[in-house]
């Protein structure tokens, strides 16, 4: 059998076209790219909206959606001209987001980069785990609630699901690589609309069924808790908006799937700008009208809080479609941690039959590290799931810790070194005071996140996650 350089399930064509770089001849598309942003942006994030919203207020929160989505589209919009060193169109590639740094800010900010890439990369992989369980927990409620009545607690262990999702995530991690989740993607983009539109259908029916409930047009005083434990809440839901809108740490992954022609950077530039176009104005909508139809009071997650209980199968389709969307999103989100490993252990082990020998199985092809190690880690991170299964609080410390790093401060950095932006010039001025006033607001929303989590362990046990 021939030992394949690339760990690729696909068979081998001699006749196939290459890439400048050597690499098989990459197909995307603004199309593939957009449904790739769409599926790592519109996650497990819009869930939470309405309860952001809950804490911010009408003005704050609506604010607060607009300012991030306009600070992530104008990062990304500087980066997309860094996949190509020297120059956009003719330069080396870099592959992934910490290539591009080494290259353009040297050795130091790479190690501080791979902290925060890979923190993000496999604290997104816990989150989608504990919300798709969620979902699942819901489905099952849902139709115990048609059965038995609402008055009935029709609680479930998540642990089940967690499991489930697990063993499934565990099957399609031996997907190759990212130039093989285009159609991954698009099922779990087509998914998240489903989903979004079903939630905002069920919160309009709600608004048109008289549901009037508190809101406020600043942010809100809670009658039911202390000044200190509201302020901690809006810290949380900071973080939890700043999570939504986390996809900068593999953007370069995706302009990495991009055809040459026209150019991957102008392309990149308009998937961009759809794809965080799309996932606001859906964040918009849910948020909004989630939080016109709960008010003060709307849960953590609006479609497995049960604020809606009827129309049951709506209920249960929109759920549905939330595990479909993260099935593939996971998958999105983790491809660059496999690649990293795999190729780093190629590199060091370049010898091994363990690590390089590739076994054909009809069309496919099996590499046996490539299995070891990707079910590994499913199984490592289902196990942190099962252990830490508390969603706004874990989706708040995720995005609060590396929105600043990965969104803000390494694009800005790279954008003034590469432009040779002239200091104390008014623009070095502005993107310095932009880059200080997200590391504040990162740090406040971090410190209320881990207050959220410390609360949540201190009252539940341990691998008894309960919806």
């Amino acid at each position: 059998m021939k030992k394949q350089e690339s760990f690729s399930l696909e068979k081998g064509e001699d006749s196939q076209e290459f890439d400048d770089d050597g690499q098989p001849r990459r197909t995307g598309t603004w199309m593939s790219a957009s449904a790739h942003i769409i599926t790592a942006v519109v996650g497990s994030g819009v869930l939470s909206l309405t309860w952001c919203l809950a804490q911010l207020g009408w003005v704050f929160g609506t604010c607060l959606l607009v300012v991030f989505a306009v600070i992530s589209w104008y990062t990304c919009i500087l980066l997309t001209d860094y996949y190509r060193s020297l120059h956009p169109v003719t330069g080396a590639r870099n592959y992934n987001y910490m290539q591009a740094v080494k290259t353009n800010l040297g050795g130091r900010q790479y190690i501080l980069c791979a902290i925060a890439q890979y923190e993000t990369l496999i604290g997104v992989s816990i989150g989608y785990t504990i919300t798709s369980s969620i979902s699942m927990g819901a489905i099952r409620r849902s139709n115990c609630f048609r059965k038995y009545g609402h008055d009935r607690g029709c609680h479930t262990l998540n642990s089940y699901y967690l499991l489930i999702f697990g063993f499934i995530e565990l099957v399609l991690s031996q997907i190759p690589n990212f130039h093989k989740l285009s159609f991954l993607s698009i099922i779990a983009t087509i998914m998240s609309f489903v989903y979004s539109t079903i939630g905002i259908g069920l919160s309009i029916a709600k608004i048109a069924g008289g549901a009037h409930p508190q809101t406020s047009i600043g942010m809100p005083h809670r009658e039911d808790m202390s000044s200190k434990d509201n302020m901690w809440n809006i810290f949380c839901a900071v973080g939890d908006i700043a999570f939504a809108y986390g996809f900068t740490s593999i953007l370069f992954e995706i302009q990495d799937t991009l055809k040459s022609s026209p150019p991957e950077n102008k392309v990149m530039k308009t998937a961009t700008t759809i794809g965080i176009s799309a996932s606001t104005s859906f964040y918009m909508l849910c948020g909004l009208l989630g939080y016109a139809a709960f008010g003060n009071d709307a849960p953590g997650n609006y479609l497995t809080g049960f604020g809606f209980y009827d129309p049951f199968w709506l209920v249960d389709i929109a759920n549905l479609c939330i595990v479909i969307h993260l099935i593939g999103a996971y998958q999105v989100i983790v491809q660059p941690i496999f690649a990293f490993v795999e190729n780093w252990s190629r590199k060091k082990w370049p010898e091994s039959r363990l690590v390089n020998k590739e076994y054909a199985f009809g069309y496919y092809r099996i590499n046996l590290f490539r299995l070891i190690w990707r079910s590994t880690y499913v199984m490592l991170v289902t196990l942190v799931a099962m252990m830490f299964p508390f969603f706004n609080a874990f989706l708040a410390l995720i995005g609060s810790t590396t929105f600043w790093p990965l969104t803000v401060y390494f694009p800005i950095e790279i954008y003034i070194v590469q432009a040779k932006i002239r200091k104390s010039s008014f623009r070095w001025i502005w993107l310095r005071t932009l880059c200080l006033v997200c590391l504040v607001v990162s740090g406040l929303a971090a410190a209320g996140s881990i207050r959220g989590l410390v609360m949540s362990v201190q009252t539940s046990k341990l691998f008894l996650s309960v919806s």
